[in-house]
């Protein structure tokens, strides 16, 4: 059992430095961008934080074990919009929330988990039922693309540099995410097995703080350099990511079995929490100490309903 933590441990934390060096290696390939932070944050860096959720989607589906695969994503989707967006004020400082960015994301995020909540009813994730979950994020992808919100930092421009070099390190980073990822689900499945506990459970709550760690990283890195849309782009843009395309991925190369009442209730979790989110920001436009505790509390009171 012991083994097993380290073996977990061990396997995230791979993952979360290869993720670290695979987007900053991308960012530096993506030569003369003039796009506003905000934007950058919630598809750019939005995917590129998300690489572990993907790897452990791909790698648990290959394995037959989708509960992981839900379990993860929609638990990201719970630990970064309250656990990582809550620590934001406490870690980065204050910042302004302009409602726009409030709930663009988050109405886009609750509505892929209502249908992946409606295609996992069934507890089959078929090729379909992924395809159209991909397809969700590409559309909504499309959408914040298209109704950009009005600038409140200046675009961003990234400088070119070694181009070949950037590429192979971006791809040397995702394989070694793939590596960690699955080192870690290995060491989940034994989790499970010895505790006794559900995956899906095991996955929500713990592989999803393993996974998620890549976004408080970088994010509050951002913070602390003053690029708050950036910030508050990845980790809503992140959501979604995990919402849509994160839970299909995988399903989409090896159909899988979930077990559809957990995964249902913990998408119901996600959507309560997102909502409730989006609506206090919405109201206070802006993120200080008392929203981040909110949120904090947010998070612990997830623990109760899934656990009750």
């Amino acid at each position: 059992m012991f083994g097993a933590v380290l073996v977990v441990i061990a396997g995230f934390g791979l993952a979360m430095m290869a993720s670290r060096l695979a987007v900053r290696q991308a960012g530096k390939l993506a030569h003369g961008l003039s796009i506003p932070p905000f934007i950058i944050g919630v598809t750019f860096f939005a995917v590129g934080t998300d690489i572990p959720e993907i790897a452990n989607s791909v790698m648990a589906s290959l394995a037959g074990h989708g509960d992981l695969n839900v379990g993860d994503s929609i638990g990201s989707v719970v630990t970064q919009i309250t656990l990582v967006l809550g620590l934001f004020p406490f870690l980065g400082g204050r910042f302004v929330v302009g409602r726009y960015r409030a709930v663009a994301t988050s109405s886009l995020t609750i509505a892929a988990l209502l249908i992946g909540a409606f295609l996992v009813a069934d507890g089959d994730l078929t090729r379909l039922d992924a395809g159209l979950l991909v397809l969700t994020w590409a559309i909504a992808t499309a959408a914040l693309w298209r109704y950009v919100p009005p600038r409140s930092e200046p675009v961003v421009v990234v400088p070119g540099q070694r181009r070949v070099f950037h590429a192979v390190m971006v791809i040397l980073g995702l394989l070694l995410v793939g590596v960690g990822a699955g080192a870690a689900l290995k060491g989940l499945i034994e989790l499970s097995t010895g505790l006794g506990v559900p995956e899906y459970l095991i996955s929500f709550f713990d592989s999803s703080i393993g996974t998620s760690l890549p976004e408080l990283v970088v994010d509050i890195t951002a913070l602390r350099r003053g690029e708050r849309d950036l910030a508050f782009g990845d980790v809503t843009g992140s959501c979604l990511v995990d919402s849509s395309l994160s839970v299909g991925i995988g399903p989409l190369i090896a159909p899988t079995a979930v077990t559809a009442a957990l995964a249902v209730r913990g998408a119901v979790a996600a959507i309560s929490v997102m909502f409730l989110t989006s609506f206090v920001l919405w109201v206070r436009q802006k993120h200080d100490r008392w929203s981040g505790a909110f949120l904090l509390l947010l998070y612990a009171a997830v623990y109760v309903m899934l656990l009750a």
